[in-house]
């Protein structure tokens, strides 16, 4: 008489033992590649509208602290610099006025101090995400009102 031992793993039908195909796999991996690609730029987009509106503060708060450096010194400084240290010959200076990353938007890039300014007594300007001239959305130049 023949004894047999009993299988550690039950064999299961053939349908059971049936794994994914290739293409199932492809698709699978694009379906989840464009969530995450859909995802990564709504995060990233409010990322820079976020910066935008930052920069929109910022160089509203520059624009204060120019206008601080006038009321001490009866003038307009002469260059953003002046907010940080004394230029020299300026009467009335009680500064520092800013602290120099106040004078960069939040993409790094210097802010645009015109004296005097083409629709005032001086422009402050960021021009945005590019850092250029122009531009629309988040690219878009912040100019002080």
């Amino acid at each position: 008489m023949k004894q047999t031992v009993p299988a550690l793993h039950p064999r299961l039908p053939a349908a059971a033992q049936r794994g994914f195909s290739l293409l199932e796999i492809m698709i699978v991996i694009v379906l989840i590649g464009g969530i995450v690609a859909l995802v990564g730029t709504r995060i990233f987009g409010a990322s820079d509208q976020a910066k935008y509106h930052l920069a929109q503060t910022q160089v509203d708060a520059v624009a204060s602290k120019i206008e601080q450096y006038q009321s001490d010194t009866g003038s307009l400084p002469p260059n953003l610099e002046a907010l940080l240290k004394n230029p020299g010959s300026v009467n009335g200076w009680l500064g520092p006025y800013a602290k120099d990353k106040d004078l960069k938007d939040p993409w790094n890039h210097p802010l645009v101090y015109k004296v005097p300014g083409e629709s005032g007594p001086y422009d402050l300007i960021s021009y945005g995400r590019d850092g250029k001239p122009g531009g629309d959305s988040v690219d878009a130049d912040i100019h002080h009102q």
